[in-house]
C-alpha cells in the first residue's frame, strides 16, 4: 500500500496536513538534536522528508534512513541527490533491524510505529540499537482528543481526507487506512508505559489540540548493577 502512495506521498501530506506536518517534524528534530547526535537513524523514514531534514541541520552527523517500501526509499534517494545531502537509506524490518547494538545516538519514528505490528518488540529493538545516554523521538498521531476539537476531526479523518486522498493518490484504501490506524493506535499514556517497560525514561507532549503526540525516550547513560 505505502509503495503504491509513495509518487504523491509527499503532496498529499502537505495538503491533507495544511503544511502544518513541516512544522510538527521540525519540533520533533529539535528535541532528537538537543544531545547533538553523532549517528541518527530515521526509522519509518518514508520519503526521507525528517532524515533529510536531520542532515539538513546536521551535516556533520551521520543520518541514515530505513523504510520498508523500496518505492519510498527511491524517492528519499533523488530528494538527497538533487539537495545535495549526503544521508543512506536502505530496506529495514522495524521488528528485526539490521544494526548492531548502540549503532546510533539518536532514533525518530515520525508517523510510523502505529504502522508497526508488534509495538513492544519494535521498541526493544529501538532500546537495542540505541547507545547509552541516547534518545528516541516518536512522533505520531494518537487517537482523536475528545471534546469539539476532536469531534471535527473524527469527521475530518474519516469523511474528507479519505475522499481527497483516495482522489490524488488513485488508491482509496490507503487513506481508508490512515483514519483506522489512528482510531486503534496507542494513546499517549500507553505508548509511555511501553516506552518505559523498554527501558527508556519517557515523557510525552501534545500538540496542535492533542491531534500528534510528541514522545521522549532516554535511555539510562548507564546501566545500573554493570
Amino acid at each position: 500500500m505505502f509503495s503504491q502512495i509513495a509518487p504523491r506521498y509527499d503532496l498529499l501530506n502537505r495538503i491533507l496536513s495544511l503544511g502544518v506536518d513541516q512544522y510538527w517534524r521540525k519540533v520533533a528534530l529539535k528535541l532528537a538534536l538537543e544531545k547533538r547526535p553523532a549517528r541518527i537513524l530515521d526509522l519509518a523514514t518514508g520519503t526521507g522528508d525528517l532524515a533529510l531534514l536531520l542532515k539538513r541541520t546536521r551535516p556533520d552527523a551521520e543520518v541514515v534512513g530505513a523504510d520498508f517500501a523500496p518505492p519510498m526509499l527511491e524517492i528519499a534517494k533523488e530528494k538527497a541527490k538533487k539537495a545535495g545531502l549526503e544521508a543512506r537509506f536502505l530496506p529495514a524490518d522495524a521488528l528485526n533491524l539490521p544494526f548492531a547494538d548502540s549503532s546510533f545516538d539518536a532514533v525518530t519514528i515520525a508517523f510510523g510505529l502505529r504502522n508497526f505490528t508488534d509495538y513492544p518488540k519494535a521498541l526493544t529493538e529501538l532500546y537495542r540499537v540505541i547507545t547509552p545516554g541516547g534518545r528516541l523521538v516518536i512522533l505520531d498521531f494518537p487517537p482523536p482528543p475528545r471534546g469539539g476539537l476532536g469531534a471535527f476531526y473524527r469527521f475530518y479523518f474519516k469523511q474528507i481526507l479519505p475522499w481527497l486522498g483516495g482522489i490524488i493518490s488513485r488508491n482509496p484504501a490507503a487513506y481508508r487506512y490512515l483514519p483506522s490506524s489512528v482510531e486503534r493506535f496507542l494513546t499517549p499514556g500507553d505508548l509511555k508505559g511501553h516506552m518505559q517497560e523498554a527501558g527508556f525514561s519517557a515523557e510525552y507532549r501534545l500538540l496542535s489540540g492533542g491531534i500528534v503526540s510528541l514522545h521522549q525516550g532516554d535511555k539510562p547513560a548507564k546501566i545500573a548493577g554493570r
